[in-house]
């Protein structure tokens, strides 16, 4: 497993921040129809029962958006990907498909509200992640986004430097089809609250939809 560990800087912003991550070998599908179909489900769910304007008072974005500004970030400029998601769907957007690694974390932040990021294990430099502050001109290459200004946000830096934040993972160890180690990582800027059950929700989905046994889950604050 990896030695995951969080920031003075975290910890003064965000004080009531806990973090989950799951470790699991799998096998990576271009698209998985029983997952679609979850997702389908999902996707009537919500809109039966959400607007745009709701989204940011689910609880667990709501303190996502809070960690963001503790951090120095607008939220309503820089979104993270569990409110970003359900503003695709509630204006009529389908998800995009990627595979089924990424489809079924972004089914789980739907779900949960969670930001989570989604990595290959086996792009990432080394044992050890740190969750920190990201800087003026730190560089970060956004997965389909481009270089992403990631001054305020948080973000977790390998020994080469940062990989992922709440609004988007770093092209370096974004997942694909050879993808046979996934680390996924679920921040929990609202505490404990809902933490094991999303990562536990990964386990599952990974189990069904990613010939794996299911993993470990680790815990980190």
């Amino acid at each position: 497993m990896y030695n995951i560990t969080v920031s003075e800087d975290i910890k003064k912003a965000c004080p009531t921040f806990k973090g989950a991550a799951v470790f699991a070998e799998v096998t990576n599908t271009a698209y998985c129809e029983g997952l679609w179909q979850e997702i389908a489900e999902f996707t009537r769910e919500l809109r039966t029962r959400e607007t745009t304007d709701s989204i940011k008072y689910q609880p667990v974005i709501a303190a996502t958006r809070e960690a963001y500004r503790c951090c120095g970030k607008d939220p309503s400029r820089y979104r993270p990907s569990a409110e970003a998601l359900r503003r695709r769907l509630l204006r009529g957007m389908e998800l995009y498909r990627i595979d089924t690694l990424v489809d079924l974390i972004n089914l789980v932040s739907l779900r949960t509200g969670h930001s989570i990021g989604g990595f290959d294990a086996d792009k990432i430099e080394g044992t050890a992640l740190e969750l920190g502050i990201g800087r003026a001109d730190e560089p970060f290459e956004g997965i389909g986004r481009g270089v992403l200004n990631i001054e305020g946000l948080p973000v977790y830096r390998d020994r080469t430097g940062g990989i992922g934040t709440p609004t988007s993972d770093n092209e370096r160890t974004k997942m694909g089809l050879e993808t046979r180690h996934i680390l996924a990582i679920v921040n929990g800027y609202n505490g404990q609250e809902g933490l094991k059950e999303a990562a536990e929700m990964i386990q599952d989905l990974l189990i069904k939809y990613a010939s794996s046994a299911g993993g470990t889950i680790q815990y980190f604050e």
